[in-house]
C-alpha cells in the first residue's frame, strides 16, 4: 500500500472562515507526506493560492449565496436561494467526481461544501454546526445538515469534545450515530510574545453586502479613536494595497488583506480586536488569548448565539452592528478575553480514513470509468 494520499480540500466560499481553518488541514496533510489538492471558489480559493501557490488548485461551481441588506431578511433569503443552492451542489459532484478520476484522488476533505463528495473515494466533513440554527426551523435545518453529513465517512468537529468548549450546542449532540472526531480548535496561527503596536484591530470578512456595510460604519465611528488602528478589510484582490488614514487621535493602517504570516504577527502585537463572531475568528482569537469585542453578522443565527454566549461568559462583549458606537469598546476591559484549550490530536489517526487498499482503489476507478456520466444530487 502507498502510504502517500492524493487528498481534495475543498472549503465553502462564504467569507474567509472555511478557507483559513483548513490552512493547518493541508500543513497537516504535508507534513505527513500526503499531496493536497485544493478546490473552492471566489475570495476562498483565491485565499489558499495565495497562502499555498505551489499546490494544484481548482475552481468548483458557486452556491453564489449573498445576505440580505436588512438582517431581518436572512431566513426569507437563504429559502430563496435553496434552488441556487441545490443546482450549484448538482454541478459541484460532477465536478468533483471529475477531478477524482483525472488526477487519482485518494479523498476528499470537505469544509462544509455539500456537494464536496464522491463515494468511491473516502470523503470527510468538517464542520462546527452538528446543529444549524435557523430561528423556529431550527430542528429542520439541523436534521437536514446531518443527513448530509451522514454521507461521509466522518464528521470532523473543530472543537473540543467536553465541557467548557467553544461551539456550545452548535458542536455537540446528545445522541448521535455520526462518525463524530473532535479535532480541538484548529489555528492557522500561534501565539507569540511580541511588542504591542497596534492599539486595536479590525477583522473584516464575510459575504457581501454586510461587509462593506461594516466597514463604513466602522470607519466613521473609529474617527475619534484615541490610538493607533489596524484595519484589515478582508478583501482578497490580486495586489495588496495599504492606506494610512490620519484621525482625530491617531491613524488608520488600512490593508484590503494580508497573508497568514502578516496577519499572525498583527494580532500578537495587537492590544484588543474588533471583529464578527464568526466561528473561525473565535478559534483565532482563542489561539492568541486575545481579548476582543463582537459584531455579529445581523440575521446569522449562528454568530449571534457564539457571541451572547461568549459575553455571557464574562469572555467578550458584543452588540448589533446598529448600535455599535465608540463607546462600546470600553466594555472589553470588563470582560476577560479568550483562552487556548489544550488539545492533543493524533492527525496520523484521523488520515487512516483514507487509507483504502490499493486493490480496492482500482477496481472502483475501473468499474466508475465505464459507468455513464450522472448529474443527480443523490448518492
Amino acid at each position: 500500500m502507498n502510504s502517500s494520499k492524493r487528498i481534495l480540500v475543498a472549503p465553502l466560499n462564504w467569507g474567509l472562515g472555511h478557507a483559513t481553518r483548513c490552512i493547518p488541514i493541508i500543513h497537516e496533510l504535508m507534513q505527513h507526506g500526503h499531496q493536497p489538492f485544493i478546490a473552492s471558489d471566489g475570495v476562498a480559493l483565491a485565499l489558499l493560492k495565495k497562502e499555498f501557490p505551489e499546490l494544484p488548485a481548482f475552481e468548483l461551481p458557486s452556491y453564489k449565496i449573498s445576505y440580505a441588506e436588512n438582517g431581518k431578511n436572512f431566513k426569507i433569503k437563504m429559502i430563496w436561494d435553496s434552488p441556487k443552492v441545490l443546482k450549484a451542489m448538482a454541478k459541484e459532484k460532477k465536478a468533483v467526481k471529475r477531478l477524482v478520476k483525472e488526477h487519482s484522488l485518494d479523498g476528499i476533505i470537505s469544509d462544509n461544501r455539500l456537494g464536496a463528495y464522491y463515494k468511491k473515494v473516502p470523503c470527510v466533513f468538517i464542520t462546527h454546526q452538528l446543529n444549524v440554527l435557523s430561528g423556529n426551523t431550527t430542528w429542520m435545518s439541523s436534521k437536514a445538515h446531518q443527513k448530509i453529513i451522514k454521507k461521509f465517512d466522518a464528521c470532523w468537529v473543530p472543537d473540543v469534545k467536553d465541557k467548557p468548549n467553544l461551539t456550545g450546542k452548535l458542536g455537540h449532540l446528545k445522541k448521535s450515530k455520526l462518525n463524530i472526531a473532535y479535532l480541538g480548535p484548529l489555528s492557522r496561527f500561534e501565539k507569540e510574545n511580541l511588542p504591542m503596536t497596534n492599539d486595536l484591530t479590525v477583522l473584516l470578512s464575510g459575504p457581501e453586502p454586510q461587509r462593506t456595510m461594516l466597514e463604513e460604519k466602522l470607519l466613521e465611528e473609529l474617527q475619534g479613536f484615541a490610538g493607533n488602528i489596524l484595519f484589515v478589510k478582508g478583501k482578497i484582490e490580486d495586489k495588496q494595497i495599504r492606506e494610512v488614514i490620519k484621525t482625530e487621535q491617531g491613524e488608520i493602517l488600512h490593508y484590503n488583506f494580508m497573508k497568514s504570516e502578516e496577519l499572525e504577527k498583527a494580532l500578537n502585537q495587537s492590544g484588543q480586536v474588533l471583529c464578527r463572531s464568526g466561528y473561525t475568528t473565535v478559534m483565532d482569537l482563542a489561539k492568541l488569548e486575545k481579548k476582543a469585542f463582537f459584531i455579529p453578522t445581523p440575521g446569522q443565527y449562528e454568530q449571534e448565539y457564539l457571541a451572547k454566549r461568549m459575553q455571557k461568559q464574562g469572555l467578550v462583549p458584543f452588540c448589533k452592528q446598529e448600535a455599535f458606537s465608540l463607546a462600546e469598546l470600553s466594555r472589553i476591559s470588563e470582560y476577560n478575553g479568550l483562552a487556548q484549550f489544550e488539545s492533543n490530536v493524533d492527525f496520523s489517526s484521523l488520515f487512516e480514513v483514507f487509507s483504502v487498499a490499493e486493490e480496492t482503489e482500482a477496481f472502483s476507478r475501473v468499474k466508475e470509468n465505464s459507468e455513464p456520466t450522472s448529474t443527480s444530487l443523490s448518492t
